[in-house]
């Protein structure tokens, strides 16, 4: 009788495994195509990366020109910081040469004070003497006395100091800790303008930077090579209102093609708002370093009231300045693609014009 053998079972835990592991991968590799088609990221075209790289020009000069602001109190903070702290100096020596006389009145309050002052009249062999010397004393007390009020007002003025010395010092970091994040800002829209203008063929990214943040770019590049300071055009600069605003126009116009650098005021490299400030130092005027602040700085003017020399301020936030030189055109640092060069005022959104002379 032949033997009827059991069929043999398939193991549970063998099975299940091949099987999870056929799931985990035929997921896998789906989950590889999903990966590999859904989070890629489509290339720019040409007119794209303009856009794109334009948006971040204008984002860093944003946080240029707060940048600019916070540099400038960071500055006023050192240099107030300083003042006090040579003041706090001064004091200090005074305090240590009011000191010294106390303790040499003290003694000599020592030496003479062993004997009693009627004593001292019954063994002295020349009373006279004595009682000048004894008035000479009561003198010496007022003087001590006012010596020891002064070393305490000495002490009070000293701590005053110190005390606002440390007032200073904390908005000194506090503005160095807002120029760190400005300036982290700045760089990292400027980085990443610089890896988006990267993917552009060579041809691609002649022509954008020949055209970038500026619709007269040939117009610009014939106006740096043509003129010089010496070579202002006569109708820019007698049109100006007067001889300030005309010294600051020739000064843009020798300017033309330096070159963009955030937190630059001259005189090799400029940004927008470090172009008119140094303008107009050129001239004897003094204007703030910030756009926010030079806005403010002088007459408010309409657009059809412009004249050369006048400030024409650009964007909602009021992140961009160029000067005017007539017929609708301005000399301006655009950004760091393109140089100080000439450009028509209608290219930005127009938000403001200030005459500062």
């Amino acid at each position: 009788m032949a033997a009827h053998r059991k069929p043999g079972r398939r193991s549970a835990g063998g099975s299940t495994a091949r099987t999870a592991f056929t799931i985990a991968l035929a997921g896998a590799a789906t989950a590889t195509a999903f990966e590999g088609t859904g989070h890629a990221e489509p290339k720019l075209t040409p007119p794209q990366v303009k856009t794109k790289v334009d948006q971040l020009y204008q984002e860093a000069e944003t946080a240029t020109e707060k940048y600019n602001g916070a540099k400038e109190k960071a500055d006023s903070a050192e240099h107030r910081l300083g003042t006090l702290r040579d003041e706090a100096a001064r004091k200090t020596d005074k305090l240590n040469s009011a000191r010294d006389s106390l303790g040499s009145m003290a003694a000599a309050q020592y030496r003479d004070g062993g004997l009693d002052p009627a004593l001292q009249l019954a063994m002295s062999d020349d009373p006279d003497r004595y009682l000048d010397g004894a008035e000479f004393v009561d003198r010496a007390g007022t003087r001590q006395a006012a010596a020891v009020a002064g070393v305490r007002e000495e002490l009070r003025e000293i701590e005053q100091l110190r005390g606002a010395a440390r007032v200073e010092l904390a908005g000194l970091r506090s503005h160095q800790a807002e120029l760190g994040r400005h300036k982290k800002t700045i760089t990292g829209k400027l980085d990443a303008a610089k890896r988006l203008l990267s993917e552009l063929s060579p041809a691609e990214r002649a022509q954008f930077e020949g055209g970038a943040g500026d619709g007269s770019a040939r117009a610009s590049r014939s106006a740096s090579g043509a003129r010089t300071a010496l070579e202002t055009p006569v109708s820019a600069t007698a049109a100006a209102p007067n001889s300030r605003a005309s010294a600051a126009v020739s000064y843009a116009y020798a300017k033309l093609g330096s070159p963009y650098v955030w937190g630059a005021t001259g005189p090799n490299a400029f940004d927008c708002s470090g172009l008119i400030q140094a303008a107009y130092r050129s001239a004897g005027v003094s204007v703030p370093r910030t756009t926010y602040a030079q806005i403010g700085a002088g007459r408010r003017v309409t657009r059809s009231e412009l004249l050369p020399g006048d400030l024409v301020f650009f964007y909602s936030g009021i992140s961009h300045v160029g000067l005017y030189i007539g017929n609708g055109q301005m000399i301006h640092a655009p950004n760091p693609s393109a140089p100080v060069r000439i450009a028509p005022i209608d290219e930005m959104p127009f938000a403001g014009a200030t005459r500062v002379v």
